[in-house]
């Protein structure tokens, strides 16, 4: 098995990465029936398309404290804060977070 947090890698992958890396190697993931892949397909396009699509623009007020806390924590995933926001605002539209 292949060490994926060796920096001698090309392109060392994080923990998340690697920890995938080891399940396919040792046989963890089974692939789908064809019918059932091109029904996953089919599904997971359509979210794609409906996730880019950008159909109305809403202006928010923020409190200086929350806008700055939200630029860290879209600073410490690697994302927009733009993103980060609207991504809480449509887990918590689609019923992925609670109120």
């Amino acid at each position: 098995m292949r060490d994926y947090q060796n920096p001698k890698m090309t392109a060392p992958l994080d923990p998340e990465e690697a920890e995938l890396m080891g399940e396919l190697e040792r046989g963890e993931w089974v692939a789908l029936p064809p019918e059932l892949f091109k029904q996953r397909k089919v599904e997971l396009e359509k979210a794609a398309r409906e996730t880019l699509k950008k159909t109305e623009r809403a202006t928010i007020r923020l409190s200086k404290a929350d806008l700055e806390g939200l630029k860290l924590i879209a600073a410490k995933e690697g994302v927009g804060y733009q993103t980060l926001i609207n991504s809480i605002l449509h887990k918590t539209v689609t019923g992925q977070v609670k109120l």
